[in-house]
């Protein structure tokens, strides 16, 4: 496994790469990595002859200081993680490297940055588009990797890669979760143990909404609205969350539906706050 920090000698390794007329996959992170990352870099294994993965904590898109500073750092761990699934190469730039000037360009993302997070934490896609652009032209894959546990990030990234005409394929992954269904985040790990214990009843929560859209004797017996309803007043048992949205929405456009979409288009999303933790999580079906 290589271990580059500039984007000179990125670049100088995978030109030879692509020389060779190798395939490459690509797996964004900031780190602090768990199995759902794991689990990306093993589907480009299977995909790609070369795995790049990126660490780094990108600051333009953490709207709050106190969010940025308390991100895990663990490269170290991240590398040994990294080496277990087979890794080709891990880039993990600084700050300078990455931002040698002030970043002043933004991006417009239109109805999905006025939604969810985008709604919660202005300026957080703007600063995801800067630094997945700045990254796919470094590295020039074939195929890059996302999770689906962060839904409206695959959406703007998808949006970014059709208007920019990068030349490569988006690959949504499924949400890879605990045995308690918790879904895998690199926030986690700022969990107390008791909060551990309270955070699988996202899930639960997103369950029941699913199972209330589903499971009616009549296609419209439950809507929309109604699953919302049923989120909020579950939530509301468990006053050690604070809840921030629960949306039913369409997974390409992220706007809010009146109704089931076609089958895999529906999509259940929610955040709420625990303890000091941001959660987000969604289910697609």
């Amino acid at each position: 496994m290589l271990h580059f920090h500039t984007v000179y000698d990125l670049q100088q390794y995978l030109t030879i790469v692509r020389q060779q007329e190798k395939t490459i996959g690509f797996v964004p992170t900031m780190g602090a990595l768990h199995n759902g990352h794991l689990n990306l870099v093993e589907r480009a294994k299977s995909e790609c002859d070369i795995v790049v993965c990126s660490i780094f904590v990108n600051p333009t898109q953490f709207n709050n200081p106190a969010d940025l500073a308390r991100y895990p750092r663990t490269l170290t761990e991240d590398s040994a993680l990294l080496e277990t699934v087979g890794t080709d190469v891990i880039f993990s730039p600084s700050i300078a490297e990455m931002y040698p000037e002030p970043a002043t360009l933004r991006f417009d993302f239109g109805d999905l940055e006025t939604v969810m997070e985008g709604a919660s934490r202005p300026g957080h896609f703007n600063g995801v588009g800067l630094v997945v652009s700045k990254l796919f032209h470094m590295v020039q894959p074939n195929k890059a990797y996302f999770g689906q546990k962060d839904l409206q990030q695959v959406a703007v990234i998808r949006r970014l890669v059709r208007d920019l005409n990068f030349p490569l394929e988006l690959v949504r992954c499924d949400t890879v979760r605990e045995a308690d269904g918790l879904a895998m985040s690199s926030r986690n790990r700022l969990l107390s143990p008791e909060e551990r214990t309270q955070a699988p009843m996202l899930f639960d929560a997103l369950t029941l909404a699913k199972n209330l859209l589903l499971t009616g004797s009549r296609p419209d017996e439950y809507t929309p609205d109604q699953a919302r309803a049923a989120v909020r007043d579950y939530i509301a048992q468990h006053p050690a969350f604070t809840l921030d949205y629960i949306d039913v929405v369409n997974v390409d456009s992220l706007q809010p539906v009146t109704e089931l979409q076609a089958p895999g288009q529906t999509a259940i999303c929610l955040a709420a706050q625990l303890g000091t933790v941001r959660l987000i999580d969604n289910v697609v079906f």
